[in-house]
């Protein structure tokens, strides 16, 4: 028999090809892989570096904010105003530089703050922090944030008394008293008080610090009918009596303007004009009981507004007017014969922008006044303060008026009022509270003394 043999040659070599396809394939896929892994790798290690970079940013911020409390927690409006001026605050001349370490003490990057300081009648400071690590110099990271003092004029109502508001009373505005509160109206922000309790003088009984006497406070889910954004008690008290280094402060700006007016005859007139200027003239006499002048001594004075936008008189101030475009301040105070000025108001007193533009202070040593024959409809744009006195009108026997409307906010040392309860002064009240106050307030109006943190962005 005739045998048949087989070769396999043929079938060893065409599984080679295939086999070199796989492997190309393979090497392919592997070299894609890991250099996919490296990519991410590099891309998670840059974005780690890139993190580190923000966060030593922001620790730069968080130190000046330390920095800031120890240099300037607790001074006067002057000591700050010196403190800025000194040109030895960090960053303000010259940028600050520090390295940043790690829990270890090994430095792991830097950052370099740059400040922006407040304008001489401004509570606003910016800072820039810059960071960057060792390892990546070139990605650097820069956080922006704004500092500022809260301001009186972010009140509706700030008052140093025991305080009583009807049942009529509406109010959009931070309300606070450093003495009790009893509110029976509707409040939209939080009601604060600085005593845990208190004597409240109509009734004679123990209450909380802040309270309503309406009997259906509470809704049905439990809220508030009376706070709807609740209320706070004891919290800080505010230092009227701190008030009395702002004023000086203003009288060496007014100075320095020439806006400064000095203790003579019984005091002055002044109307605010859309201008940018004031009218000002010396009163000889005024009624003591009506507050109504009677006489004048000299003409008329036309002034500018100066660019710090503070007018000082060392005697009683009768206001008037509208703005136009400017940010003003009006103090009536007596920081050299010892006397208490005051502030009368019997016309209206406007604003002709409502979007921050505009801004008016009326600040008087003793009460803000709103005198006899006020207008029966009576508007007031502006902050009020009355550092030892009070925000109000005097009672008038069978003296009816209609309707007082303040757009701004209310600082009275005293129980402030504008209306009795036999009808007489303002039968209604309308209090609006100025939003464009809470970061632009009147030029050199009384501050907290501690700096908040209230804008951060990345730039």
């Amino acid at each position: 028999m005739k045998k048949i043999f087989f070769y396999s040659k043929n079938k060893n070599g065409s599984a080679l090809p295939y086999m070199l396809v796989i492997m190309f394939s393979v090497s392919i896929i592997l070299v894609s892989l890991i250099g996919y892994v490296v990519s991410q790798i590099k891309y998670a290690s840059y974005q780690a570096r890139k993190e580190e970079s923000l966060q030593i940013a922001e620790a730069g911020i968080y130190f000046y904010r330390w920095y800031l409390a120890h240099e300037v927690e607790g001074k006067t409006a002057q000591q700050m105003n010196d403190f800025w001026n000194s040109g030895s605050a960090y960053g303000v001349t010259t940028p600050y530089e520090a390295e940043y370490k790690d829990p270890y003490g090994a430095g792991i990057g830097r950052y370099r703050i740059t400040v922006t300081p407040p304008e001489d009648y401004s509570t606003i400071v910016i800072v820039e922090s810059s960071g960057w690590t060792y390892k990546e110099p070139s990605l650097i990271r820069t956080v922006r944030v704004r500092f500022r003092r809260p301001s009186w004029s972010e009140f509706m109502i700030l008052a140093n008394d025991n305080m009583r508001l009807s049942s009529t009373t509406e109010i959009f505005g931070p309300f606070h008293s450093n003495g009790g509160i009893r509110f029976d109206g509707v409040a939209h922000n939080i009601v604060s008080s600085s005593r845990a309790t208190y004597v409240d003088p109509d009734t004679g009984a123990t209450q909380p610090g802040v309270w309503t006497s309406w009997p259906n406070e509470y809704n049905t889910t439990m809220g508030s009918n009376v706070f709807l954004a609740g209320k706070d008690f004891p919290v800080n008290p505010q230092d009227f009596n701190g008030v009395v280094a702002d004023l000086a402060l203003m009288k060496q700006a007014a100075q320095a303007s020439n806006t400064y007016f000095n203790n003579s005859g019984r005091g002055r007139h002044i109307i605010l004009k859309n201008d940018d200027t004031f009218d000002i003239r010396t009163v000889s006499s005024y009624n003591a009981y009506s507050f109504n002048i009677t006489s004048y001594s000299g003409s008329w004075q036309n002034f500018p507004i100066p660019d710090n936008g503070v007018i000082f008189v060392e005697d009683n101030v009768w206001l008037e007017g509208t703005i136009n475009s400017r940010k003003v301040s009006v103090a009536a105070a007596d920081l050299t014969f010892g006397t208490s000025p005051n502030v009368f108001i019997q016309h209206d007193i406007h604003y002709t922008n409502y979007d921050g533009t505009d801004v008016l202070g009326i600040v008087a040593e003793q009460d803000v006044e709103i005198i006899r024959d006020s207008e029966d409809d009576l508007h007031l744009d502006a902050a009020f303060l009355a550092q030892k006195g009070r925000v109000g009108r005097k009672y008038y026997f069978n003296n009816y008026k209609t309707l007082i409307s303040i757009y701004g906010a209310i600082v009275s040392n005293q129980r402030f009022g504008f209306g009795y309860t036999d009808g007489t002064g303002y039968a209604n009240r309308n209090l609006w509270y100025d939003n464009n106050m809470l970061y632009y307030p009147p030029p050199y109006f009384p501050t907290g003394t501690k700096y908040a943190l209230d804008l951060w962005e990345e730039i």
